[in-house]
């Protein structure tokens, strides 16, 4: 099914190409505006139109995405807590244990399955296209992107700090301030695929964090991410002296306590990427880090 954006054009737009209505008003990529290009998907009162021609007022501009389908993927039946969905997003309160990706090994298993599974029961076939990329032991909220337009959108409010992203997290010891910032760079770790070190050599990093609560030797803390390196919560915690509990690669194991790292995704802000609405969701800390809050 495509997905189609109708615009009439205004007195202030008469005169323009509609390549630059395309950038002006829906901040188009080039990439998408050539695909557009290609599959036909440009029409200017009903017409197919080079996007060199210039439009009048009153004129009915009609954009179709290109139908895009996803073959690479296996649908497996599996429950979601859909937070939110409309034409264009879903948000997801993803459970700790639950791989966002399909990867070597686990090609059944994980959010993505789960996603589309989900969509061919309506019919649809998405591309799968993960926005707020999270670890597969962190639980919380996920954005899908189900078109290119509305991912390019997201790209862009990740660029210029739009995407406001909370975590919260339980941690080893007693944080001497109350709030910090931690602007140290991450790079990957030499002979390791996966896992990730501070390095003068690496990509900016910045973590914002406020604590929350104090129990015995474990802190609670608020943490914002202004960048999004991979690992970059549990890296820069465990930089700092304070390892996530549970964290095996950057702490240690401590299944006692928790069977994965203490860190949740409870809060997302961000624009619309077609109706340019704010939009503000939030997911309750979930049982085990409860838990384990009330128990130590």
């Amino acid at each position: 099914m495509n997905r189609f954006f109708e615009l009439t054009i205004t007195e202030d737009m008469a005169g323009k190409t509609i390549k630059e209505i395309l950038y002006d008003y829906y901040d188009m990529s080039a990439r998408l505006i050539n695909r557009l290009k290609l599959s036909n998907g440009i029409l200017l009162n009903g017409k197919s139109q080079f996007v060199t021609a210039i439009v009048h007022q009153g004129d009915i501009l009609k954009i179709s995405l290109p139908l895009e389908t996803s073959l690479n993927i296996v649908a497996t039946a599996m429950p979601l807590e859909i937070v939110y969905e409309d034409h264009d997003i879903m948000v997801i309160d993803k459970p700790p244990n639950l791989p966002v990706h399909p990867s070597q090994g686990n090609y059944s298993n994980t959010l993505a399955n789960g996603v589309m599974y989900y969509w061919q029961q309506k019919g649809f076939n998405h591309i799968y296209r993960p926005v707020n990329r999270l670890d597969k032991d962190t639980s919380g909220l996920i954005i899908i992107a189900k078109n290119q337009y509305a991912h390019q959108q997201f790209a862009n409010q990740i660029t210029n700090k739009q995407l406001k992203r909370k975590y919260i997290a339980i941690v080893h010891g007693n944080v001497a301030q109350e709030k910090g910032t931690i602007d140290l760079p991450i790079a990957r770790k030499e002979g390791s695929t996966i896992e990730r070190m501070v390095s003068e050599d690496g990509q900016q990093a910045v973590t914002h964090y406020k604590v929350l609560k104090r129990v015995d030797n474990f802190t609670v803390i608020e943490l914002v991410l202004q960048t999004g390196r991979t690992h970059q919560i549990r890296v820069h915690m465990s930089y700092i002296g304070h390892p996530l509990v549970g964290d095996w690669l950057y702490g240690k194991e401590e299944q006692e306590l928790i069977s994965r790292q203490a860190l949740h995704s409870y809060s997302l802000e961000f624009i619309h990427p077609v109706s340019r609405q704010v939009m503000n969701f939030k997911s309750d800390i979930p049982g085990d880090m409860r838990k384990l809050i009330e128990n130590v």
